[in-house]
């Protein structure tokens, strides 16, 4: 087999594969901009509706239930097929935002919220399920720079083009912006996406390992707002239930997650670790930078929120550059290089807040951004190659699903970190310089598990390629 590997952006824009990278942009835009959209569309609606206590809640909700969509997804494409899952999830995703934006009271909105990610969490696994159907493997590359520069315009945009629907007309609006989206989004669907089924009937629906894994996620949720002793109780009741779930998970009938994932001497075992463990290692500044600028800086919202948008600026630059790499050599070091990056760029901001050295900081973060850039395309490529074809549709979906995990756990252990060392209570520049110590060096030790789980995910590929190319060829009859 060659060691290269063709493909051109225009591709992936022409002709032929235009609708589907329409509607991959869609899919991934609805989530990425709805996930955005607590940051400047709630605030007014909690003023308005009085339920400023709930307005987290309108967040973790959103993203508990689209987790548990995203494990739900291969079951509901298998049952249903691609487009008639696309189609009915977009559905449920337009009914949460029409919920949310006839609210009359936060209650009301959170219901909307939930069932947003619901359905939004099917769709966005659903989506990445499709790229090995609808693209070549040459192509997968840039399909997943793609995605990173729709959420980096999301990061950006996203609280952007809430803010002035918020301002200039209602933060209804924001949600009920959706409906077009949703429309064009199904529109696109119907023309593209196959209605046909898999074929495969698998008994029973997994009502209580989804359960367990919302309930699991929510546990963690839950524990980053709560005192430390509890929380960290409630932390690790959450663990043993997720293990259970997956533990239960690998022994059914219907699985929801591939064979091996986490647990195997495959590529999929440490590939899924590496996907998990990066956003839990990220979450330490997508949490606490914004809030430390201004804490420490006397930076006012929009400089902080700017500085601390540079690493979505890294992230999409970086992917985008990668994606032309045509050399597997060259992919397996970008997949190891990028934990690295993510732990020296948390160092680096680490040092650049103890020093007061903006430019070491903003230079941290943009190393943070690239980590993710460099190696999260040829990661998840590594992992839909490792899989078998029957397991093929559950690795992509679980992808999503893996890194919002991570990134919900990510704030709950983040939450636990500076809270342990006293962040909470501080009040002078020392004592938050201090306790925010731990809380990096937390995420600094996550990354660099995720650089080992790397680095034993390149030599299982290599092994598994190795055992592929010496199987002899069937003899001629």
């Amino acid at each position: 087999m060659s060691d290269t590997v063709e493909g051109r952006w225009a591709e992936i824009f022409g002709p032929r594969y235009l609708p589907a990278t329409t509607i991959l942009c869609l899919g991934v835009a609805l989530f990425a901009f709805n996930a955005f959209l607590s940051s400047t569309a709630l605030p007014s609606a909690v003023n308005e509706l009085q339920g400023v206590e709930l307005i987290a809640w309108a967040t973790t909700l959103y993203l508990v239930f689209a987790i548990v969509g995203g494990a739900g997804a291969v079951i509901a494409k298998e049952r249903l097929g691609s487009r008639w899952a696309l189609l009915s999830m977009a559905l449920v995703f337009l009914a949460g935002s029409v919920i949310a934006a006839t609210a009359s009271g936060m209650p009301q909105v959170l219901v909307g919220r939930a069932v947003q990610g619901l359905g939004e969490g099917v769709v966005a696994a659903l989506c990445f399920a499709l790229i090995p159907e609808l693209y070549p493997n040459r192509l997968v590359p840039k399909v997943f720079g793609m995605q990173a520069v729709i959420w980096a315009i999301a990061g950006f945009g996203g609280p952007a083009g809430a803010g002035a629907l918020t301002e200039f007309v209602s933060w209804r609006a924001t949600f009920l912006v959706n409906v077009p989206l949703v429309l064009l989004f199904s529109l696109m669907v119907l023309r593209v996406v196959p209605a046909g089924t898999t074929g495969v009937v698998r008994a029973g629906f997994p009502g209580v390992r989804l359960t367990a894994i919302g309930g699991g996620i929510l546990m963690i949720a839950l524990a980053s707002i709560l005192p430390f002793a509890p929380a960290m109780a409630l932390t690790v009741v959450a663990a043993l239930v997720l293990a259970w779930a997956i533990r239960r998970d690998r022994r059914s009938a219907a699985p929801l997650t591939p064979s091996g994932a986490f647990w195997s001497n495959t590529a999929l075992g440490p590939g899924f670790w590496v996907v998990l463990l990066m956003p839990v290692a990220g979450a330490v500044t997508a949490v606490y930078l914004v809030m430390l600028l201004q804490q420490l800086w006397g930076y006012g919202p929009t400089l902080a929120g700017a500085v601390g948008a540079i690493m979505a600026i890294g992230w999409s630059f970086s992917s985008v550059t990668v994606a032309n790499v045509r050399k597997r050599s060259t992919r397996k070091v970008l997949i190891r290089t990028g934990p690295v990056l993510l732990a020296v760029g948390l160092f680096g901001v680490l040092m650049g807040l103890q020093l007061h050295l903006p430019p070491l900081l903003m230079v941290a973060q943009a190393l943070i951004g690239m980590g993710f850039g460099i190696s999260n395309g040829y990661t998840m490529l590594a992992l839909i190659e490792s899989s078998s074809a029957a397991d093929r549709d559950r690795t992509s979906a679980l992808i999503p699903t893996t890194q919002s995990a991570g990134n919900a756990i990510g704030a709950a252990i983040a939450g636990l970190a500076a809270n342990a060392a006293g962040y909470a209570t501080a009040r002078t520049e020392p004592e938050v310089l201090a306790s925010i110590v731990p809380l990096f060096a937390t995420g600094i030790v996550i990354a660099v598990l995720a650089g080992i789980a790397a680095f034993a995910m390149v030599r299982r590929v290599q092994v598994q390629r190795e055992a592929f190319v010496e199987q002899p060829l069937p003899a001629a009859h």
